[in-house]
């Protein structure tokens, strides 16, 4: 096991290097792709240290933004599957493979072309994720669990969080803004001066959140359970 992690690790310091020199044969290219193909194919130790250099590879080599993005979406959705079968909880690799993987994601810059495609991580078990100040805009979180999960300061305009749970997340100074939340549950939830301007929050359950100075302008709180009547 330990060869195989010191192996790829060798691999990204030479697609590394080469990179660096703008030098990028087609060998090289060919190693990338097979690089993208190991992340969902191999162990948590594999896919951390994998995940860990990926970033360099995006940013020096843009055209496979998207490869890698869904190389990500699926290792997570992939680590999220047995928890989410079976009602358990996540074990501490899968937790750390989806953070890990979470965290990439979130700071990836689109590059031209694909900035309108969505990612997809309907039916993700995201409990307790620590997605502080992240951008997932137009995300696709449908069905999500996004228990106890930290997204202070997060970017989720227009993301899509229909019968996604939200119970107990930090959202304050969220950005909500167009957000898709009908039906979502976001029980004691902290949304303190979260951005809910045109939400539509259709059968949503805030009960016992926090939504002070929170903005709902123009959101749709039509049959949301509320513990107060919001002027």
């Amino acid at each position: 096991m330990q060869g195989n992690i010191i192996h790829w690790i060798v691999v990204l310091q030479k697609l590394a290097q080469h990179n660096r020199n703008n030098k990028l044969s087609q060998n090289t290219s060919l190693n990338c792709m097979e690089l993208i193909k190991q992340i969902e194919d191999n162990s948590t130790e594999i896919n951390l240290a994998i995940i860990d250099q990926l970033e360099l590879l995006a940013e020096t080599q843009p055209k496979y933004y998207w490869k890698i993005i869904e190389s990500l979406s699926n290792v997570i959705r992939r680590n999220s599957a047995t928890s989410l079968q079976n009602h358990s909880f996540l074990k501490i690799k899968d937790r750390q493979v989806i953070q890990a993987a979470m965290t990439l994601m979130s700071k990836l810059v689109p590059v031209n072309g694909w900035e309108s495609q969505q990612i997809d991580l309907s039916y993700t078990d995201l409990r307790e994720i620590n997605l502080s100040g992240a951008n997932l805009k137009n995300v696709n979180f449908y069905q999500a669990n996004l228990q106890g999960a930290n997204l202070s300061g997060a970017n989720l305009q227009e993301a899509i969080l229909v019968t996604a749970n939200l119970c107990d997340a930090n959202l304050i100074l969220t950005n909500l803004s167009g957000a898709i939340l009908s039906a979502a549950k976001l029980n004691r939830a902290n949304l303190h001066k979260a951005n809910l301007h045109k939400a539509n929050l259709y059968l949503a359950n805030l009960h016992g959140a926090n939504l002070d100075d929170a903005n709902l302008s123009g959101a749709n709180i039509r049959e949301t359970i509320l513990d107060r009547q919001l002027s």
